[in-house]
């Protein structure tokens, strides 16, 4: 199983879904192969795909490799996902489909910059720094990574959050 060979055979599924090819990995695993599909695209609020875009991928691809010659008669397991929230941001649209998330780049001068991502151009990013902008050229970025925050963002919705007092737990 060739990954050129897979992705001339599922770009044009991903594409149906409003989706594009990430990456592609296999991995062998006893006598099967494990083809692991990445997937990202803007999605229908312009943050990364949904999960019925995936799944909707999913059902594609699968029929497009039951179809392919190309794929051969070996047995694999087909995973299909999104790109994942720690993958480095190597691309202006991986920016722009994180406006509003706290990021930590490395530079180019070795220092390093965190901050809210809120806005990215084909030239560079800007990211609210503790209250102030800073614009960031995308050539002074060695990586990029999200930084992955277990709180709601300010303008979501605060009405479902649990109150403090209350304990769920049940004794057993």
């Amino acid at each position: 199983m060739r990954v050129a060979d897979i992705e001339d055979v599922i770009a044009a599924a991903a594409a149906a879904s409003e989706l594009e090819i990430d990456r592609i990995e296999t991995a062998a695993a006893g006598r099967r192969t494990v083809l692991r599909i990445f997937l990202d695209g803007d999605g229908p609020d312009g943050r990364g795909p949904s999960l019925d875009q995936i799944a909707q991928a999913t059902r594609a691809i699968s029929a497009a490799l039951d179809e392919s010659p190309k794929v051969g008669d070996a047995p694999y397991v087909l995973e299909v996902s999104s790109r994942g929230a720690t993958r480095p941001l190597t691309d202006p649209k991986h920016f722009r489909r994180n406006l509003g998330r706290l990021v930590e780049l490395s530079l180019a001068d070795h220092s390093k910059a965190s901050g809210r991502i809120k806005a990215a151009d084909a030239d560079g990013v800007r990211l609210d720094v503790a209250g102030a902008e800073r614009d960031v050229p995308f050539a002074d970025i060695t990586k990029a990574v999200v930084q992955l925050e277990l709180t709601k963002l300010p303008d979501e919705d605060e009405s479902d959050v649990f109150d403090d007092d209350t304990d769920d737990t049940e004794e057993v």
